[in-house]
C-alpha cells in the first residue's frame, strides 16, 4: 500500500479484544464492504484492536465457567476474525497507560470502546462486608485463571449460598459442586484450581432468587448442564412451582422465558425422581453434595460471628405475574459459611471518558459518547462527542449473551459509518506505523496475533500431556516470554 493510499485508508481504534470488540472489528469491515461505496467512503480500512491483557477474548477466556460446552467454538470464532490482515492485535497494550486518548484520536478516524466488565456491583444487605462473602467476580477470576487474579481460594465452608438469578449465579453455584476430576477431563482448567477444586469441602449449596420461577434469567443452556453434575442431588420447594394461570400466561407470550420455565418444570421432576431414589444425582450414583434451588428467597442479611459469615437470613417473597415482587415479613435463617453473590457486573470506566453512574455504563446515547452522564437517556440533551463510540457492555450493561453483542455491533456500527460519511477522515496523523513507533518510545512491547498463536500452541501442547484440548496458562509473565520468545 502506498502512502497515498493510507491516505485514503479508514482507520479505526478499538479498545477491548472481547467479544464486542472482535464482532465489531469484524461487523465494521463486512459493512464498508456493503455500504462504504454508496455512503461515499473509502473500500479499505485499518483496524487497530488493543487489548490490556497479554491475550484476547476477554469475557470468554474470563469471564465464562470453563465447563460451557458452547465457549469453544465461540472462541474458535473469535480466533478466525482475528486471522484477518485488515485486523491487527495490540494485547498487552493498556488504555490509559501505554496510550491516551489524545493518542488515539491523533492517529485514528474513530475510536471504539468495548471495554466490558471487570467489578461486581456492592450487595448492600447487613453483614456484607463479612469475612467469608465473595463477589463473583473475584471467584470467577480464579477458576478461570486471570492473569491477575487470586491463585489460592478458600473452599473450607461445608454449605455455602449464592445469591443470584442469573446465569454468572448459575455457574458460580455449579462450580461450588463440581467433582474435580469430572472438571479437569473436561476443560483447559489450570492445576492450582483443579487442585483447590479437589479440596472443595462443600457439601450443601443454596442458590437463592428474589423473584419466582417465571420470572428467572437463566438461559435453558445453563439450566441442563446443572441437570447433569456427578454426585450432585437437587432439591426444590414444590411450592414455588405452583403457579397461576396469569403467570403461566405472561411466561408463555416470550419464547425465552417460556423455554426457560419448561427446562425448570423439567428440573422439578429430576428432583423428585433423586428424592425418591433415596438420594442421588442424574445417573442414579449416591449424591454426597445437595444443591437446593430456593424461588421467592430474597437475602436481608449475612449473619456473622467474631467477623466471619455463619447465617444468611432470607425473606419469603411474592411475585405476581407482573414480575412485581412483594415482602411478606416471613424469614428463614440458613447456617451457611460463605456467601457468593451475583447480581450484577459494574463495567468499567475508561479514563478521558465520561461514566454513567446510575446506569453503570460509559456516558453514550444509542453508542454514540456523550460528555454529560446526565443526559444519557433517550430524552436528554445529550452533548455527543465526536468520534467515540461505545458497545457491548461498556455502552448497555451486563446483559444479554455472547452473541447478542453481534446485534448491538451492527447498530454501533451503522452510526460509526454514517458519521464518518460526513465528517470525513479527521485523524491527521494517518501513517499506520505511527503507533508502532510510539509504544516503542515508551517502552511497551505489544503481543500481536502471532504471540497469541504461540501461547495458543504451548497451551495445547501442555493439554495433549494430559489428554485434554487446553491447560490454561495463567502466569502473565510466562504469555508474554512465550509470545514474544
Amino acid at each position: 500500500m502506498t502512502e497515498n493510499d493510507n491516505d485514503n485508508e479508514l482507520r479505526i481504534a478499538v479498545v477491548g479484544a472481547g467479544p464486542a470488540g472482535v464482532y465489531s472489528s469484524d461487523i465494521f469491515l463486512r459493512e464498508l464492504a456493503k455500504r462504504g461505496a454508496d455512503l461515499g467512503l473509502p473500500g479499505h480500512a485499518r483496524i487497530d484492536l488493543f487489548e490490556k491483557l497479554p491475550v484476547p477474548f476477554g469475557l470468554v477466556r474470563y469471564g465464562v465457567a470453563p465447563d460451557h460446552p458452547a465457549i469453544k467454538f465461540i472462541a474458535d470464532a473469535l480466533e478466525k476474525t482475528l486471522d484477518n490482515p485488515d485486523i491487527h492485535l495490540y494485547c498487552d497494550v493498556e488504555f490509559g497507560r501505554d496510550v491516551t486518548l489524545d493518542d488515539l484520536l491523533a492517529r485514528y478516524d474513530e475510536v471504539l470502546f468495548a471495554t466490558g466488565a471487570v467489578a461486581d456491583k456492592l450487595l448492600t444487605i447487613p453483614g456484607a462486608d463479612l469475612d467469608g462473602v465473595h463477589g463473583a467476580a473475584r471467584f470467577v477470576e480464579w477458576y478461570d485463571g486471570y492473569p491477575t487474579g487470586a491463585r489460592t481460594w478458600p473452599l473450607d465452608a461445608e454449605s455455602v449460598a449464592v445469591i443470584g438469578g442469573g446465569n454468572v449465579a448459575m455457574d458460580v453455584a455449579r462450580e461450588l459442586v463440581r467433582n474435580a476430576d469430572d472438571l479437569k477431563e473436561r476443560t483447559d482448567i489450570p492445576d492450582n484450581v483443579y487442585e483447590g477444586i479437589a479440596q472443595n469441602k462443600a457439601r450443601e449449596l443454596h442458590l437463592f432468587i428474589r423473584r419466582g420461577v417465571a420470572q428467572a434469567k437463566f438461559s435453558v443452556q445453563e439450566l441442563r448442564e446443572m441437570e447433569k453434575l456427578p454426585g450432585v442431588q437437587l432439591i426444590i420447594n414444590e411450592d414455588d412451582f405452583e403457579l397461576d394461570d396469569q403467570t403461566i400466561e405472561v411466561a408463555g407470550q416470550d419464547k425465552l422465558t417460556r423455554q426457560m420455565v419448561e427446562e425448570l418444570f423439567v428440573i422439578r421432576e429430576m428432583a423428585e425422581d433423586m428424592e425418591d431414589a433415596g438420594g442421588v444425582d442424574f445417573e442414579g450414583n449416591p449424591a454426597p453434595r445437595k444443591y437446593y434451588l430456593h424461588f421467592n428467597a430474597a437475602p436481608t442479611e449475612v449473619l456473622g460471628q467474631d467477623g466471619h459469615v455463619v447465617g444468611l437470613r432470607v425473606e419469603h417473597t411474592q411475585t405476581g405475574a407482573d414480575g412485581v415482587m412483594r415482602h411478606t415479613g416471613e424469614f428463614v435463617d440458613y447456617p451457611v459459611g460463605a456467601v457468593y453473590h451475583a447480581i450484577g457486573y459494574k463495567p468499567a470506566s475508561v479514563p478521558g471518558v465520561a461514566y454513567d453512574e446510575r446506569r453503570s455504563v460509559l456516558a453514550n446515547v444509542d453508542g454514540r459518547i456523550i460528555d454529560n452522564p446526565a443526559s444519557s437517556d433517550e430524552t436528554g440533551d445529550a452533548a455527543v462527542c465526536p468520534r467515540l463510540y461505545a458497545t457491548g457492555w461498556a455502552k448497555r450493561g451486563p446483559v444479554g449473551l455472547i452473541g447478542s453483542t453481534k446485534s448491538d455491533a451492527l447498530a454501533i456500527v451503522g452510526n460509526m459509518l454514517e458519521d464518518l460519511a460526513q465528517g470525513g477522515l479527521p485523524a491527521k496523523d494517518r501513517d499506520p506505523g505511527s503507533i508502532d513507533r510510539l509504544l516503542d518510545e515508551r517502552g511497551v512491547r505489544p503481543i500481536d496475533f502471532a504471540g497469541w498463536k504461540r501461547v495458543d500452541a504451548y497451551e495445547r501442547a501442555e493439554g495433549a500431556k494430559e489428554g485434554r484440548d487446553h491447560k490454561k496458562v495463567i502466569d502473565p509473565d510466562q504469555m508474554r516470554s512465550l509470545a514474544l520468545g
